[in-house]
């Protein structure tokens, strides 16, 4: 019933605003941005101590994370790390670049590690200048960044001992090793944002944020070189132009590894991978097809309806300029599925590190007296969580088919073509945003067989 009603509301509201849409009012696709770097609460978070704190706090946990992989716990449920990693790190980061901005570039503790290794090595050796060893290939884009999250979604989504410390340990310093030797050879931004997955990836989503930070210059530790806005919510997935193909593929990536994730627990994919284990008994190879599949059947359908958004427009452009353009118009949706999916994961497993933070190895400590926490299951009725997944998913899809229509302005610049370049796109969404709400409700249906 959720399903239907909320399918019902999405293909309403969809129709409805393209009505709006096609009228002769005078939309602005230019969104509005408030220049914030000049008031005192912003000088204050934004300033050298206070940037050196949040950078310093990532390093710690980064060391405290790796150590426990090492030498705490085997036992995942009082080991910090996987609770950490997968449900704070993973989910509630997330959520945070989305909502409140780029937090991840801050904290990001290999870049702070190996910025602080280069001013150091500076000030041993100061008649010596650093510079990259080889020149980044640009017609690569993000392909290293691209192949990095895959593998990222292979080990959360399909490798059954992801949330074993040793083995999280062991990919932390793989992942460490190829970082670093990737910022040593093409220069640490350049591959911040061509080869490090998570600021490729927290950077896609925070430009759903309503916090901006805008650079002058190619380094990010300059913070004199910065300018601190506010926006509308979503209103830098707008930006049109700046998308190559392996940032569009990226993004559909990410979106596709969510999406399986969900599937993953419905009862028509369990069936599908019973049926196949009788001829390919390995879980690991099955689940390794599926998350290959599902991402090949995201990146088709897109191509797809690419291709079709060019044909009902009659624009001149090309099928991958509209596959690039448009892209970032799916990342409210997939938000807000992703808001619906996680969140009662991120509000109950997340209670884990209430005990964690007092015992974070698993050696029987009671550091800060909360060592016997027990879990609150009913943090949040069923009812109001099913409300929320719904409304959210709803919402997603109305800022979907907003930024959609903007970046269709943009682009085709002719407002009769736009409009109809977008039947197709309202299609997409729609279809996707009915697959988001057949997801969210098996759980329910399953429970109540």
């Amino acid at each position: 019933m959720f399903c239907l009603i909320g399918a019902a509301i999405t293909i309403i509201l969809t129709f409805a605003l393209a009505a709006i849409f096609s009228s002769k009012l005078n939309l602005r696709s230019q969104s509005f941005r408030l220049d914030v770097s000049r008031w005192k609460i912003t000088r204050a978070l934004s300033s050298i101590p206070t940037l050196n704190a949040f950078r310093l706090t990532g390093v710690s946990i980064f060391f405290i994370i790796i150590y426990a992989c090492f030498w705490g716990s085997d036992n995942p449920i009082y080991n910090i790390a996987p609770t950490f990693i997968w449900v704070i790190w993973w989910v509630g980061l997330a959520y945070l670049s989305a909502f409140v901005g780029d937090l991840w570039r801050l904290i990001n503790p290999w870049h702070s590690l190996f910025h602080w290794g280069e001013k150091l090595f500076l000030t041993w050796t100061p008649s010596t200048t650093i510079a990259p060893l080889l020149k980044y290939p640009k017609w690569i884009g993000i392909t290293p960044a691209l192949v990095i999250f895959f593998a990222f979604a292979w080990a959360e989504n399909v490798y059954h001992e992801s949330v074993v410390p040793i083995r999280l340990g062991q990919m932390i310093i793989i992942y460490s090793a190829i970082t670093w030797c990737g910022m040593m050879m093409f220069g640490k931004e350049i591959w911040l944002r061509n080869g490090e997955a998570f600021t490729v990836a927290f950077g896609f989503l925070a430009r759903f944020s309503p916090l901006e930070v805008r650079y002058n210059t190619s380094s990010t530790t300059n913070i004199n070189q910065r300018k601190i806005n506010l926006r509308f919510p979503g209103s830098g997935l707008i930006e049109i132009g700046s998308i190559s193909t392996s940032q569009m593929l990226f993004v559909l990536l990410l979106l596709s590894a969510v999406t399986f994730d969900g599937l993953m627990g419905t009862m028509i994919w369990m069936r599908l991978q019973n049926s196949v284990l009788e001829y390919i008994p390995n879980l690991l190879v099955v689940g390794s097809l599926g998350l290959i599949l599902v991402s090949v059947v995201f990146f088709g359908l897109y191509f797809c309806f690419s291709f079709l958004m060019k044909s009902f427009s009659g624009a001149n452009y090309g099928t991958f300029t509209f596959a690039n353009n448009f892209v970032t118009s799916l990342i409210p949706i997939a938000l807000a599925y992703h808001v619906a999916h996680f969140l009662l994961f991120l509000l109950i497993q997340g209670q884990l590190m209430v005990p964690l933070i007092s015992d974070p190895f698993g050696q029987g400590w009671d550091l800060f007296g909360t060592a016997n926490y027990r879990l609150n299951f009913k943090i949040m009725s069923p009812t109001f969580f099913w409300i929320i997944s719904v409304t959210s998913i709803v919402i997603g899809h109305i800022i979907g088919v907003v930024v959609s229509h903007l970046i269709a302005v943009k682009t085709i610049r002719d407002r009769h073509k736009a409009f109809k370049s977008q039947y197709p796109m309202l299609a997409l969404m729609i279809f996707y945003t009915i697959a988001s709400l057949w997801i969210i409700t098996q759980p329910m249906y399953q429970s109540a067989m």
